[in-house]
């Protein structure tokens, strides 16, 4: 059975020895090279072919999240776990965007970063526990905010009135003679409700007025 080759980067001599030793007693893995910057882990990639390299975040020189772009570009099959200090999650999006696989905390537990290993290597995805409570709750509150309203309740009392007169079946120039507006001024209205309740067509226009009570009877479906 192959091992797991990989490749450790991190500017800390210490760490890096650590992770060597914790990584390469494993059956299943071996450590295949190691670079002090992202500079030296492009190279390293290039020269050693690994399966997952290790990434840190906070490194001198060339941006980590660049030498995950290239490393990407020149190896797609070679998939990047960041390995970092930093719970935040600017960094974290910013990791995921330059196409890594995970994001592990360098507080957590050992068993926790091989399973990371192991998870991504199986074609995967790795989310620190603590990084994935976060976001969660980050989600929990954005949902119970105040600010978030039902898409009806944003419409303006003219596009309501827009949205009642096109699901009955008239027509923006029909509308627009109906209020003594422009058509441009009716167009307009139309976009903005369409967008606001994202609906693409006129049948489902008709079907969310009946849905709302805005309407009683289709008209004009069609």
């Amino acid at each position: 059975m192959a091992k797991i080759r990989v490749v450790v980067t991190d500017d800390h001599t210490l760490f890096r020895q650590g992770i060597k030793t914790l990584v390469g007693s494993e059956p299943d893995m071996e450590i295949v090279g190691e670079a002090a910057n992202a500079a030296d882990a492009i190279v390293q990639a290039a020269e050693t072919k690994p399966d997952i390299v290790l990434m840190d975040i906070g490194m001198l020189g060339l941006s980590s999240f660049e030498a995950t772009r290239q490393i990407r570009k020149d190896r797609p099959e070679t998939r990047i776990l960041y390995l970092t200090m930093y719970d935040d999650e600017d960094y974290l999006v910013e990791c995921m965007e330059s196409g890594a696989a995970g994001y592990v905390l360098k507080d957590s537990p050992a068993p926790e970063l091989l399973n990371a290993i192991r998870e991504i290597h199986r074609g995967g995805s790795y989310l620190s526990p603590r990084m994935l409570s976060q976001l969660v709750d980050d989600f929990r509150s954005r949902v119970k905010s105040t600010d978030r309203l039902p898409r009806f309740a944003t419409l303006t009392p003219r596009e309501k009135e827009v949205l009642k007169l096109l699901a009955e079946g008239n027509s923006v120039k029909e509308i627009a003679c109906m209020l003594n507006l422009s058509v441009k001024t009716i167009e307009a209205h139309k976009f903005n409700l369409m967008r606001k309740l994202d609906i693409h067509n006129k049948a489902q226009l008709v079907q969310y007025a009946v849905r709302k009570k805005v309407i009683k009877i289709p008209v004009g479906v069609g």
